[in-house]
C-alpha cells in the first residue's frame, strides 16, 4: 500500500475490548495513514467499549448487550464523542456486510462469532480470522462464503499466521506445493509434564496462569487442556486443505517457533517469533506488505536452548478428542466445540473438576453423532442440541 495515495484500510474490530482487540488497536494506532479503526464492537464491557471509542473515534460502536445502549450513549455523550451507536448481535453483522470497513477483525470468543464471520466472508471483506470457533464448526460453510463473496482470509492465531507465511502464497494447493506435513507448535500450558493424578485438584485460577502469552480465561483453560491446540488442528485442515494424517503437533515450551511446514524435499520451514501477538496481527493487516508491530526482536543467542517434545495425549485428552471428531468429520467439531465451551464454563465457576472437562467433552461426542453439515440454521440447531446435552450430563453428575 502506497500510504501517501491510499486511503487507509478500515478495520472493523469485533471484541475490542479482549486481548487480540488491544493488540489490533495499538497495531492500528501505530499506522494512522494505513489503518483506522471504523468500527469497534464488544460483549457487556461497556467501561473498555467508551474507553476506547474516546481513543480512536470509529464510526460506529456496537455493543452486544442490548441492554447496555443507553450506557453507551451517556459514556460517550458525556466525552463529547460522535459516532454512532447500536446493540445486539445482528447490529455487529450488519455493521461488517456494510460499508464502513473493507476488513474485518473477527475476535469474537466461541459459537457467537460465527454470524459475523460468514457476513464479513460473503461481502468480500479481508477477514483476519481470530475466532477459531467459526471455521472449527462451519469450516466447509466458512470457506463457500469466501469463495462467493471474492474476499480474502488471512489467519491471525499465531500458529496458522505462521504457517501462512510459510507456504508459498499463503493458502495454495498443499498436494500442488509439494507439501508433507503441517507442524503446529504448542507451548503444553501451564500444567506440562504433570500426570493426571497431579491434574486432579487443579483450580481455575491456575488454569488460567499461562507461561508465555497473556490470554482471556476461557482460551487460558483450553491451553491448558490441550483443547485449544486440538482447535487449532481442525482449523489447519479447513484453512490449508491438509488431512488430519497431515498434521502434527509438537510441544515447543519456549513459543519461539509458531509452526512449521516440512516439504517433500526434506526442508523444514519455519516462522519465529517473540510471542507477542501483535506480530500476526500486523502481518495480517498489511499483508502483503510488512509493517513494523511495536514487537521487541528475537534475541536468539539470549534464548534458551528450543526444545521440543510429543504431547501427552493419554493425560491431555482434548487434543485426542479434537482428532477423533476431525476424523469423524461432519458437524463432529462444533458438537466439540459445543460440549467444550459448556465445560470450560463449568469448570471456571467451580462446577466440574480440571479432568471432567476432557470427559464431558467425549460423552456428548457419543451421544451426538457426527451428521453433514448443511447449513448454518441446521448448525446452530446442533450446536444447542450438543449443549443441552452437556448441561444434562452435568445435572446428573452432580
Amino acid at each position: 500500500m502506497n500510504s501517501s495515495t491510499a486511503l487507509p484500510r478500515r478495520v472493523a474490530v469485533l471484541g475490542a475490548t479482549g486481548s487480540i482487540g488491544g493488540s489490533t488497536l495499538d497495531v492500528i494506532a501505530r499506522h494512522p495513514d494505513r489503518f483506522r479503526a471504523s468500527v469497534l464492537t464488544a460483549h457487556s464491557n461497556v467501561a473498555a467499549l467508551a474507553d476506547l471509542c474516546i481513543r480512536h473515534r470509529p464510526d460506529l460502536a456496537v455493543i452486544a448487550d442490548p441492554t447496555l445502549e443507553g450506557e453507551l450513549a451517556r459514556r460517550l455523550l458525556a466525552a463529547g464523542v460522535r459516532c454512532d451507536i447500536a446493540s445486539g448481535h445482528e447490529a455487529i453483522t450488519h455493521a461488517v456486510s456494510g460499508s464502513l470497513c473493507d476488513t474485518v477483525v473477527a475476535a469474537i470468543v466461541g459459537a457467537a462469532g460465527l454470524d459475523s464471520t460468514l457476513a464479513a466472508a460473503r461481502t468480500g471483506k479481508r477477514l483476519l480470522l481470530a475466532n477459531k470457533e467459526s471455521i472449527v464448526m462451519a469450516g466447509p460453510l466458512l470457506l463457500e462464503a469466501l469463495a462467493a463473496g471474492g474476499g480474502e482470509l488471512v489467519p491471525v492465531d499465531s500458529e496458522h499466521n505462521a504457517i501462512f507465511q510459510c507456504l508459498p502464497g499463503g493458502r495454495p494447493n498443499l498436494a500442488s506445493s509439494g507439501v508433507r506435513r503441517l507442524i503446529l507448535t504448542a507451548s503444553g500450558g501451564p500444567f506440562r509434564g504433570r500426570s493426571r493424578a497431579e491434574l486432579a485438584g487443579v483450580t481455575p485460577e491456575q488454569a488460567c496462569k499461562h507461561p508465555n502469552w497473556i490470554m482471556g480465561r476461557k482460551i487460558s483453560v483450553d491451553s491448558a487442556t490441550l483443547m485449544n491446540k486440538g482447535l487449532e488442528v481442525i482449523e489447519a485442515h479447513h484453512l490449508f486443505g491438509a488431512s488430519p494424517d497431515a498434521i502434527e503437533v509438537l510441544v515447543h515450551p519456549q513459543s519461539l517457533v509458531h509452526s512449521l511446514v516440512e516439504y517433500v524435499d526434506g526442508s523444514v520451514l519455519a516462522q519465529l517469533g517473540n510471542p507477542d501477538m501483535r506480530t500476526a496481527i500486523a502481518h495480517a493487516l498489511a499483508w502483503p506488505a510488512r509493517v513494523e508491530a511495536g514487537v521487541s526482536p528475537l534475541d536468539l543467542a539470549a534464548c534458551a536452548p528450543l526444545a521440543f517434545e510429543q504431547p501427552d495425549l493419554a493425560t491431555f485428552r482434548c487434543l485426542a478428542l479434537a482428532f477423533q471428531a476431525l476424523r469423524a468429520g461432519g458437524d463432529a467439531p462444533a458438537i466439540l466445540n459445543a460440549a467444550n465451551e459448556v465445560a470450560v464454563e463449568a469448570f471456571l465457576a467451580g462446577g466440574l473438576p480440571f479432568l471432567g472437562i476432557a470427559d464431558l467433552v467425549e460423552s456428548v461426542l457419543t451421544e451426538l453423532p457426527a451428521q453433514a453439515v448443511v447449513d448454518v440454521q441446521t448448525l446452530n440447531e446442533r450446536d444447542r442440541a450438543a449443549r443441552q446435552a452437556a448441561r444434562r450430563i452435568l445435572r446428573n453428575a452432580c
